[in-house]
């Protein structure tokens, strides 16, 4: 099975939606959320349009600063402070990677924790390593990540094994806590792992956050696992014309399909459910802002 996170993904915003429209109609409070790009990345400012269309089809008031590639560290902290304090932004999003002149972690943890919807801030993330799954806030590609692991599986993955390929603290790690609270067995796996492709084999829930372009081979694979691919690689595609590129995950798609039981494709699989959560942790933002129960999404 082959899972469509651009269906389950629509879900969750039709969800985000009317959480935002009750919350307005019963609390008169608009979910604000604040997105702030540096420089003139294109991949970067395509996600940041996708993300800033959503936020107005949710009904949030939806803010965009877009600052010039030769933004200071001061400036930007700056902008930062101003959004902290604006009453009307439930969440706060600063666009990664920034310009290499710009470091990002102060800026990551100056976001005030209950308006970092990326759920990056240290307190979000040590609310996650601790298992307070409903006090924080999650980071939203794990998330999106769990979520579809639990449509297929349900909330409880008690005896399953999880290998989760990456160890970044934007991805590896959240995933494999949050894997942890469900009750799987994970283990972490990186460049350093001895037999990688053995621990990869013995995973009923294997995932790919490597950043390598299907590096995960059909052999890797235990026959009938679900396995989730959150790499987002460009390569070179001839066979569309002279300097054509096409997306490609961390696994070699064509050969796993054929092993696993279950499997997301890139492009279409992760990508969408991130959007997704990040609309989903900014309006339950606004319900915590608003001292109001924070509607469910995990």
């Amino acid at each position: 099975m082959v899972i469509d996170g651009k269906r389950v993904a629509a879900s969750v915003i039709d969800d985000v939606k009317a959480a935002s429209a009750a919350l307005e109609k019963d609390a008169g409070v608009k979910t604000g959320l604040a997105v702030v790009i540096v420089g003139n990345d294109p991949a970067s400012h395509a996600y940041v349009g996708a993300k800033s269309r959503t936020a107005q089809e949710c009904g949030f008031n939806s803010v965009q600063h877009t600052l010039p590639e030769d933004t200071t560290q001061e400036e930007l902290a700056g902008l930062v402070a101003v959004l902290n304090a604006d009453e009307g932004l439930h969440g706060i999003l600063v666009q990664l990677p920034l310009p290499k002149h710009l470091n990002p972690d102060p800026i990551v943890q100056s976001i005030r924790p209950e308006k970092d919807v990326d759920g990056l801030h240290v307190v979000n993330a040590g609310k996650l390593a601790t298992g307070d799954l409903q006090g924080g806030l999650v980071s939203c590609t794990p998330a999106g990540a769990m979520f579809l692991l639990k449509r297929w599986h349900g909330n409880d993955l008690s005896g399953l094994n999880a290998v989760v390929i990456g160890r970044s603290n934007l991805f590896g790690k959240p995933m494999a806590q949050l894997l942890l609270a469900f009750n799987a067995t994970v283990t972490i796996a990186h460049s350093r792992t001895k037999d990688l492709p053995g621990v990869c084999r013995n995973a009923d829930i294997l995932v790919a956050a490597v950043g390598q372009p299907e590096m995960v081979k059909a052999d890797w694979v235990k026959p009938g696992a679900t396995v989730i691919d959150v790499g987002i690689n460009r390569i070179a595609a001839p066979e569309k014309g002279e300097g054509m590129t096409r997306l490609v995950g961390d696994l070699a798609f064509g050969e796993c399909a054929k092993v696993a039981g279950v499997i997301t494709p890139v492009p279409g699989g992760v990508g969408p459910m991130t959007i997704a959560m990040l609309m989903a942790n900014t309006v339950i933002a606004a319900h915590r802002k608003a001292g109001r129960p924070a509607p469910s999404f995990r």
